[in-house]
């Protein structure tokens, strides 16, 4: 029997552990029907919601983007045994329109463990599905101090 193949730790130089999701549209629709917008108020957050709103009620499509980039940013961390803090991974529309990944609690406290500073993040949705990639940043970390030779005698 041949040994299963050892991750690297999350974060490290050189490291990007992508994050990657996939939403089913049909899927959120159905749970909106059946439950309300108050289902998806356990996985977003107030400001969440308000941007995925439009005079209409709200987009699904938007609404499928935004949980889609949380579970992608939440795979960026590679953390074992740990349940996705929906309320803290916020994924906001920034001036402009793209989406930006704020961590905070426990993600924040998982980031940091990692090396990740931030997490980017890009989403894409069609009629049926939508997806959204998530790629690390990782902190950058003290300089060692350039050893020091003396030549004097």
């Amino acid at each position: 029997m041949t040994a299963r193949p050892v991750a690297p730790p999350a974060g490290g130089l050189g490291w990007a552990n992508l994050g990657m999701d996939i939403v089913s549209v049909n899927r959120v629709r159905r749970l909106l029907a059946q439950y309300g917008e108050k289902f998806f108020e356990r996985m977003l957050t107030p400001g969440e919601l308000d941007d995925c709103r439009t005079s209409g009620g709200l987009d699904v499509l938007s609404l499928c983007g935004r949980i889609a980039a949380k579970e992608a940013a939440f795979k960026t961390l590679r953390v074992r045994g740990r349940f996705l803090p929906w309320p803290d991974i916020v994924v906001r529309r920034s001036e402009g329109g793209w989406p930006l990944v704020e961590l905070y609690g426990p993600a924040a406290d998982m980031a940091a463990e990692s090396g990740i500073s931030e997490i980017t993040v890009s989403i894409s949705h069609d009629v049926d599905y939508a997806v959204a990639v998530a790629a690390p940043i990782i902190a950058p970390t003290p300089s060692a101090p350039t050893p020091f030779h003396s030549s004097s005698s």
